[in-house]
């Protein structure tokens, strides 16, 4: 175990943090850079005694619950959880399950889009998303966060049939079956991913039947004709842009420049979730 070296990093790491970066209010006379101690200590679970020892290199061996429970607290990146884990005498073994903060660059460019937009994670969770995107697919705030899943929504509900046509949500039920299994043995003991497969193999008879294949693969475009119900057909050019760092993707929908489907995504800018009436 490096003592030093960790106590550094923790260090290092910590003051690198704004509160506001894991949900955290910035509050009045905050002497310190980054989070205080405290804050890092309720975040990991841990007390604040033990957490200072370890910072200060004085404290026992962390065991590996403690690390998982730092380099969660720390917003820690797989490249930094492995640092973390080996300079504590550990080897890091498989993540716990995806990442699911999003990079605050990426949210600020998501917000400042003038296309739909939005932040998968390996289990296609929905993690952020702009207006547009909520106008063009489904209002995610609306959805209990269990159900912010583009996988839910295409196998255990009508949703994505109806927005993309059965042709094409057949095509992203294979490769994304096929991505979902990849990511299971990349997360091999994430609870939220072993329950994801376990209600779309008891819900859905076409899951299972694909998952029965055992394809495995990392899907790369998304791209589809949608069939909004308020503004008609919008053909779409899906961009994914790979985060890699936190096993995300960003899936931008664009239209072809003057195109009849690009004055649709700019009329779903206007009126956002708003219900069209059309006169009798």
């Amino acid at each position: 175990m490096d003592r030093d070296g960790l106590a550094e990093f923790l260090r290092v790491r910590r003051e690198a943090l704004q509160p506001s970066d894991v949900g955290l209010p910035a509050g009045l006379r905050r002497r310190t850079p980054g989070l205080r101690r405290e804050e890092v200590a309720s975040l990991a679970t841990m007390s604040t005694d033990y957490y200072t020892r370890l910072e200060q290199g004085r404290g026992p061996r962390p065991s590996r619950p403690v690390l998982t429970g730092l380099a969660r607290a720390l917003r820690l990146s797989d490249d930094e959880r492995g640092h973390l884990f080996r300079l504590a005498g550990e080897q890091p073994g498989p993540p716990s399950g995806p990442p699911v903060e999003v990079r605050t660059g990426v949210l600020r460019m998501l917000a400042r889009l003038d296309v739909p937009g939005l932040v998968l994670d390996a289990k296609y969770d929905v993690l952020a998303w702009n207006p547009l995107a909520a106008a063009l697919i489904t209002d995610f705030s609306a959805l209990p966060p269990r159900d912010r899943n583009l996988l839910r929504l295409r196998f255990l509900t009508d949703r994505q049939t109806e927005l993309f046509g059965e042709e094409a949500t057949r095509e992203f039920a294979r490769d994304a079956a096929a991505d979902l299994r990849a990511a299971t043995s990349t997360y091999p003991n994430d609870p939220a991913l072993a329950q994801l497969v376990d209600d779309l193999l008891a819900g859905s008879p076409e899951f299972a039947e694909i998952w029965a294949r055992h394809e495995v693969g990392r899907q790369q475009t998304l791209c589809q004709t949608i069939f909004h119900p308020q503004v008609g057909r919008i053909d779409v050019i899906c961009e994914v842009l790979v985060v890699p760092e936190r096993d995300q993707r960003v899936v931008l929908y664009t239209a072809e420049p003057g195109s009849a489907s690009e004055q649709a995504i700019r009329l779903l800018d206007v009126i956002g979730l708003q219900e069209l009436t059309t006169r009798p």
